[in-house]
């Protein structure tokens, strides 16, 4: 059991300094490393006398010293603030504005200048990390209730909000991951895949860091490429894969992506999005003896907060799959619109109540109360998805209440409309999203797909294929798109998601 994150990677760091801690394209960093570089830098931040628990930005991207950053930070008591390199300018000028940091690091160059907000340029800061500090007392860390780091989302409509993890809420998630609900290798050789500003990479470094692990980072340069993507993967030695759905399809779309292949690779993990039952499969038959899990939770709870095994009975029971079972000292709840309980497999809204749930966005009171409620004396998160939860206590997941539109007087899950896409035998991947008249009103559905190969004379052809198949299934006629457009690939968000935004954007151009 974890009781201090921060003093936990540092006793490693006494105990066994030439540990392997950080894994860059072979390129290595211990433990002993980490110690040194981030008391370094939590010196030079105590000498600069910065109000207590106020945040610190840091730009930059999956390196090494990104992560001694962070515990630089954290042990001088401050909260940190990831923005990563693939971030528009602009993004970064609003969450300087919005978080008011004390002072921002640039990891890498920054692109812009941030009114007010003095900076620790790049070159500063390797001559501040290279400069050894004889035995640095951790004293005045990040604990409790205090804000350990804010990660800003992304947010449905206007402004990003900056959520607050606290180290306690972190605490909450990282002892979980290392419980049995995972029961993950013991020294965890880790992908980190996802950039630091989305809470998919806590998955990946909370755990694996504070069980003594190795981070092993896959930049975007090598993702956004397919050849070295395939190249550098098998020589990674990977125990334990951490990504979105999204990202695991790009790989199975890899023959040479099994077992045979990998044969260290023993657990997968996945967040951030809904893992259809056509990837979990096709991973399943790929990697026969490795473990899934399916987990889910918002930003605002940290991370994750259930969790289920994807195994061969869950895959035949569920042709949707559950999202999993809450960790044990969390509280799910499904409501009704007036806020209250509904029976067992009666759909409505979910609400997280427990220790790893965030205090709120910061400073935006208006957000929060709006977000965070007071239900029947405990304070929840109104999560804004849709669930169901079974009799044995397994949540399904229906969706988003902000993704639902109506068409000719049907109301219609986008989510689910995506589901029966990505089961159908021709789509590869695929979403379905809503064309607007000039009314506002939802005239069309259209489809953006990437297809299988096949071998039909016209796209014309392959689309009656597909409606066919989807007619003949358990799909309502009224869901099923009326255009579809055939894509090589999809947009995809920073953060590893299909984005579904910029294609609604687009179709409505």
């Amino acid at each position: 059991m974890i009781e201090n994150m921060i003093k936990a990677i540092d006793q490693i760091a006494q105990s066994d300094p030439e540990r392997i801690a950080y894994d860059y394209l072979g390129q290595t960093n211990t433990y002993g490393d980490l110690k040194q570089r981030s008391d370094a830098l939590a010196a030079h931040l105590d000498e600069m006398d910065l109000p207590r628990e106020s945040p610190v930005l840091v730009y930059g991207g999956q390196t090494f010293d990104m992560m001694a950053t962070f515990l630089g930070i954290v042990k001088s008591g401050h909260a940190y603030v990831p923005i990563d390199t693939h971030s528009p300018v602009e993004r970064i000028v609003t969450i300087n504005e919005i978080a008011k940091p004390v002072a921002a690091i640039a990891v890498s160059p920054l692109p812009t200048t941030l009114t007010g907000t003095p900076v620790i340029a790049t070159e500063e800061l390797g001559e501040i990390l290279d400069q050894p500090v004889a035995d640095y007392q951790v004293t005045h860390e990040v604990t409790g209730d205090e804000t350990y780091y804010i990660i800003f989302t992304s947010g449905t409509t206007g402004k990003p909000k900056g959520v607050q993890i606290s180290h306690t809420n972190l605490l909450s998630y990282v002892n979980w991951m290392l419980s049995s609900d995972f029961t993950l290798p013991e020294t965890p050789r880790t992908l980190s895949q996802a950039p630091y500003s989305f809470d998919l990479s806590v998955m990946d470094w909370g755990p694996t860091l504070a069980a003594g692990g190795t981070l092993v980072a896959l930049p975007k340069t090598v993702t956004d490429n397919f050849r070295d993507l395939f190249t550098t993967l098998p020589k990674m030695a990977l125990n334990v894969w951490v990504s979105t759905p999204s990202f695991v399809d790009i790989c199975l779309m890899e023959p040479t992506f099994s077992e045979e292949r990998y044969p260290n690779l023993t657990r997968f993990l996945f967040c951030g999005e809904e893992l259809t039952h056509a990837t979990a499969q096709t991973l399943r038959q790929r990697f026969p003896h490795a473990r899934i899990f399916n987990t889910y939770g918002p930003t605002e709870t940290t991370v994750a907060v259930t969790q289920v095994e994807i195994t061969d009975t869950i895959l035949a029971d569920y042709p949707r799959l559950p999202i999993g079972y809450a960790k044990a000292d969390t509280e799910m709840l499904v409501v009704d619109e007036q806020l209250h309980p509904v029976a067992a497999g009666v759909e409505g809204e979910i609400l997280i109540c427990g220790p790893s749930m965030s205090k709120g966005y910061l400073n935006n009171p208006e957000k929060t109360e709006k977000a965070f409620l007071n239900v029947d004396g405990r304070r929840v998160y109104r999560s804004g998805d849709l669930g169901v939860q079974l009799d044995n206590g397994l949540i399904m997941y229906r969706g988003r209440t902000d993704f639902q539109i109506k068409l000719h007087g049907y109301r219609i899950e986008l989510e689910e409309v995506n589901h029966y896409l990505s089961q159908e035998d021709h789509i590869q991947v695929g979403v379905a999203v809503p064309r607007y008249d000039r009314n506002h009103k939802v005239s069309q559905l259209i489809a953006w797909v990437v297809p299988q190969a096949h071998d039909f004379a016209s796209e014309l052809d392959l689309t009656k294929a597909i409606k066919d198949n989807l007619q003949g299934g358990d799909m309502m006629e009224y869901m099923i798109p009326q255009r579809f457009v055939y894509k090589d690939s999809l947009p995809m968000t920073p953060n590893g998601k299909v984005d579904i935004k910029s294609i609604i954007a687009e179709v409505n151009h």
